[in-house]
Protein backbone atom coordinates (compact mmCIF):
# COMPACT_ATOMS: atom_id res chain seq x y z
CA UNK A 1 0.00 0.00 0.00
CA UNK A 2 1.01 3.68 -0.73
CA UNK A 3 -0.37 6.78 0.43
CA UNK A 4 -0.96 9.77 -1.96
CA UNK A 5 -1.52 12.78 -0.59
CA UNK A 6 -1.87 16.85 -2.20
CA UNK A 7 -1.82 20.08 -1.05
CA UNK A 8 -5.63 20.70 -1.33
CA UNK A 9 -8.96 19.02 -3.29
CA UNK A 10 -12.21 20.87 -3.79
CA UNK A 11 -15.45 20.34 -5.84
CA UNK A 12 -13.34 17.35 -8.06
CA UNK A 13 -10.07 19.74 -8.16
CA UNK A 14 -6.83 18.73 -6.78
CA UNK A 15 -4.33 21.66 -6.88
CA UNK A 16 -0.52 21.19 -6.18
CA UNK A 17 1.65 24.48 -5.40
CA UNK A 18 5.37 23.11 -6.21
CA UNK A 19 7.90 25.97 -5.18
CA UNK A 20 10.28 23.60 -3.81
CA UNK A 21 13.05 20.98 -6.25
CA UNK A 22 11.86 20.08 -10.03
CA UNK A 23 11.91 16.34 -9.85
CA UNK A 24 8.81 16.65 -8.02
CA UNK A 25 6.89 18.53 -10.49
CA UNK A 26 7.16 15.03 -12.43
CA UNK A 27 6.04 12.85 -9.53
CA UNK A 28 2.96 15.79 -8.87
CA UNK A 29 2.00 15.41 -12.93
CA UNK A 30 2.47 11.65 -13.02
CA UNK A 31 1.93 10.24 -9.93
CA UNK A 32 -0.50 12.26 -7.70
CA UNK A 33 -2.79 13.93 -10.18
CA UNK A 34 -3.00 10.60 -12.01
CA UNK A 35 -3.62 8.22 -8.95
CA UNK A 36 -6.16 10.52 -8.04
CA UNK A 37 -8.12 10.66 -11.49
CA UNK A 38 -7.90 6.88 -11.98
CA UNK A 39 -9.00 6.86 -8.24
CA UNK A 40 -12.31 8.77 -9.51
CA UNK A 41 -11.89 11.93 -7.15
CA UNK A 42 -10.87 14.55 -9.13
CA UNK A 43 -11.74 15.61 -12.98
CA UNK A 44 -8.72 17.94 -12.69
CA UNK A 45 -5.37 18.51 -11.53
CA UNK A 46 -3.85 22.22 -11.22
CA UNK A 47 -0.04 22.82 -11.08
CA UNK A 48 1.06 26.39 -9.66
CA UNK A 49 4.56 26.51 -10.87
CA UNK A 50 6.79 30.11 -10.10
CA UNK A 51 7.49 31.84 -13.94
CA UNK A 52 11.33 31.48 -14.99
CA UNK A 53 11.08 35.32 -13.90
CA UNK A 54 10.46 34.15 -10.38
CA UNK A 55 12.63 31.42 -10.25
CA UNK A 56 15.53 33.56 -11.40
CA UNK A 57 15.39 34.85 -7.61
CA UNK A 58 14.92 31.67 -5.85
CA UNK A 59 17.65 29.06 -4.62
CA UNK A 60 18.84 26.45 -7.04
CA UNK A 61 17.19 23.21 -8.09
CA UNK A 62 13.41 25.04 -8.39
CA UNK A 63 10.87 24.12 -11.13
CA UNK A 64 9.70 26.78 -13.17
CA UNK A 65 6.54 26.72 -15.71
CA UNK A 66 7.88 27.06 -19.20
CA UNK A 67 10.05 24.41 -18.52
CA UNK A 68 7.43 21.75 -17.63
CA UNK A 69 4.78 23.48 -20.28
CA UNK A 70 7.05 22.50 -22.52
CA UNK A 71 8.06 18.70 -20.98
CA UNK A 72 4.40 18.47 -20.69
CA UNK A 73 3.80 18.99 -24.78
CA UNK A 74 6.76 16.89 -25.18
CA UNK A 75 5.15 14.24 -24.25
CA UNK A 76 2.44 14.31 -26.56
CA UNK A 77 -1.31 13.70 -26.37
CA UNK A 78 -2.65 12.09 -23.52
CA UNK A 79 0.34 11.76 -21.21
CA UNK A 80 0.44 11.94 -18.66
CA UNK A 81 -3.63 10.74 -18.96
CA UNK A 82 -5.30 13.13 -16.72
CA UNK A 83 -6.47 16.63 -17.78
CA UNK A 84 -4.44 19.41 -16.33
CA UNK A 85 -3.97 23.07 -15.75
CA UNK A 86 -0.40 24.20 -15.40
CA UNK A 87 -0.51 28.02 -13.46
CA UNK A 88 2.64 29.69 -13.35
CA UNK A 89 2.65 32.83 -10.74
CA UNK A 90 4.75 35.75 -10.54
CA UNK A 91 5.49 37.83 -7.22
Amino acid sequence: MSYNQTDFVKNRIAVEVQFGKYSFVAHDLFVKHLSFFVADIIDVGIEILPMKQMERDMSSGVPYYERDLVNVIRQGRGVPAVPLILLGVLP
